[in-house]
């Protein structure tokens, strides 16, 4: 019956650690995303910073990628397209879970 409850105990480990992981990707992702819109938007510096970590304070409003697209596309106007911000977060989210990988 312990190895049992050795497996469970493991899955359950690995599926907090996978947890984790993601939610440390997303974040990442979010920041990347806001440093990027910064910068299309001509702000830089601590200016950026401060910008980006709005953006990833957008993301706890609801649940999924909705909130942060609406603010993001809302803050950059004419300037990029749902779409292209969509193509963004997802070739940022690829980034970030390298740059969480390399870190690891």
């Amino acid at each position: 019956m312990s190895s049992l409850d050795d497996r469970a105990d493991a899955f359950e480990n690995k599926f907090a650690h996978d947890a984790q992981m993601q939610f440390k990707a997303e974040a990442r992702r979010n920041k990347l995303l806001g440093l990027w819109a910064a910068d299309l938007m001509g702000i830089t510096g601590a200016d950026a910073d401060t910008y980006a970590k709005d953006v990833i304070k957008s993301d706890f409003e609801e649940a999924g990628d909705d909130d942060v697209l609406r603010k993001v596309a809302g803050d950059l106007g004419d300037k990029a397209s749902e779409a292209d911000i969509r193509a963004k977060m997802t070739e940022l989210m690829a980034e970030a879970k390298s740059q969480l990988m390399d870190e690891a």
